[in-house]
């Protein structure tokens, strides 16, 4: 069962069978083949390859197989072939001798970075939607809890305080971006090859233009050398997926910080968590640690391939048979992972109250202090010494701003009064002045909330 032959003299060794087939791997694109083969067959008719009968017989023989592996999800484990062009043109030939001429004007380099084109656009627009549902979950969590305020952290260390909604909005604007990537893929893959032959084009007087109106591919490709061998759709798609499962896995971590008893902000439901086998009162993030750790996987893949593709010369070569094993493992799960995050969120429990707790303990306002006294015509540098002076003797004393009296405070500016004691202990008041565009205000915020809710509309709206 193979495309070759005439040239070669006895059977393949059956070790180097097992060592170049493909077909375990792209059996998964049969469908993409049968496409391509009614619209091909359909040119050949018009180019004279194929009579009338000829190409009903093979359209007939293409839907028998199409119902085949559709009614059938097991099919390919009962199958063997070189690759995945080999056994359908083979179980074509079981049922038409026509299917003899099906290999007319092309060859398997065109036809597979056709259907790996095909491939990679659906792929693209299934994340999309993935992208979108995950979005989705995260503004419910946002609406949800809108009034939580936790501490911001630089460097681990608590900073500022924000809302919970603001955190998980940051979150949002990184899915936007991925949504925006996979977009810009699905068009760059947008191309059509096929009719590129093996390497120089096509003789048979195939009609590339309507072959790409009937497999609905927005152009055509332009150079026969370029378009077999070009993967750079599938390492724009495999790069898309490496950035969307690193900010999955920043994701992840936070939350299994968050998680953790030393901060015990949100606590993950049960159907996402499991136990020790020896401790019986773990209660692990597995979900999230899994998520994380698949984020090394997928960008190995991406690495895998740019290496694979930095020494090949121009055309195809066989190597470029890596390329769909390492494509689908990195779509395949981060896809996988963006499922099982948007569950996590969307069950997710938060704890406000330890949440405040730890914002109300780390100084979090000195900056508002700073930035008051500044207003009141206190050089910054010199606001900042004096807020750090102050944190100081805070530390020493084991004291609160909320502690602080006015003696005290007075030590370190005689500007203190009742309003720098109020900007000193109030989060709220320190969360209402972040009121710029972007801000963690609780206006600003709701409206970044509202804003969302509506573009996630037209998201779905405009994901095929």
């Amino acid at each position: 069962m193979k495309l070759w032959g005439g040239r070669f003299e006895g059977e393949i060794d059956p070790d180097f069978f097992t060592f170049s087939e493909s077909f375990s791997v792209d059996h998964r694109l049969v469908l993409y083949d049968i496409r391509v083969n009614r619209a091909y067959v359909a040119e050949l008719r018009s180019a004279g390859i194929l009579e009338g009968s000829e190409e009903s017989s093979l359209l007939e023989a293409l839907e028998k197989l199409a119902q085949q592996v559709e009614t059938d999800p097991n099919w390919a484990k009962k199958e063997s072939a070189e690759d995945i062009h080999t056994w359908v043109e083979y179980r074509l030939l079981q049922e038409t001798p026509a299917a003899g001429k099906l290999r007319t004007g092309r060859s398997r380099n065109d036809l597979v970075a056709t259907l790996a084109r095909m491939w990679v656009k659906d792929a693209a627009d299934n994340m999309q939607r993935l992208v979108v549902d995950l979005m989705a979950a995260l503004l419910s969590q946002a609406e949800k809890n809108a009034k939580a305020i936790l501490p911001g952290y630089t460097h681990l260390q608590r900073a500022q305080a924000i809302l919970w909604p603001h955190f998980l909005l940051a979150y949002c604007e990184m899915l936007r971006r991925d949504w925006r990537r996979l977009r810009d893929c699905a068009e760059r893959a947008d191309e059509l090859p096929m009719g590129s032959g093996a390497l120089a084009g096509a003789s048979i007087p195939i009609n590339r233009e309507r072959l790409r109106k009937e497999l609905g591919f927005a152009r055509l490709s332009q150079n026969s050398l370029d378009a077999t061998s070009d993967r750079d759709f599938m390492v724009e798609a495999m790069f898309a997926c490496a950035l969307l499962a690193t900010h999955l896995s920043r994701m992840a971590e936070d939350l299994i910080l968050y998680g953790s008893s030393e901060f015990g902000f949100v606590e993950l439901a049960d159907a996402f968590s499991t136990g020790s086998s020896l401790m019986p009162h773990k209660k692990n993030p597995d979900s999230l640690e899994l998520i994380r750790g698949r984020a090394g996987r997928v960008q190995g893949r991406l690495s895998g391939l740019l290496t694979t593709l930095k020494g090949l010369p121009s055309s195809y070569d066989r190597d470029l048979q890596e390329d769909k094993a390492a494509l689908f493992d990195a779509v395949d799960t981060t896809a996988g992972s963006l499922r099982v995050m948007a569950r996590v969120v969307g069950t997710l429990q938060i704890n406000e109250a330890r949440m405040r707790e730890a914002a109300e303990a780390g100084f979090l306002t000195a900056t508002e202090i700073a930035e008051e006294l500044a207003r009141r015509g206190v050089p910054f540098a010199e606001a900042h010494d004096t807020v750090g002076g102050l944190v100081r003797y805070c530390v020493k004393e084991q004291k609160t701003f909320a502690e602080l009296t006015d003696e005290e405070g007075k030590k370190f500016t005689p500007l203190w009064d009742d309003a720098l004691q109020r900007t000193a202990t109030s989060l709220e008041s320190a969360l209402e002045k972040k009121n710029l565009t972007g801000g963690t205000s609780p206006s600003q915020v709701s409206g970044q909330i509202q804003k969302l809710n509506q573009e996630l509309a037209e998201l779905r709206k405009s994901t095929p």
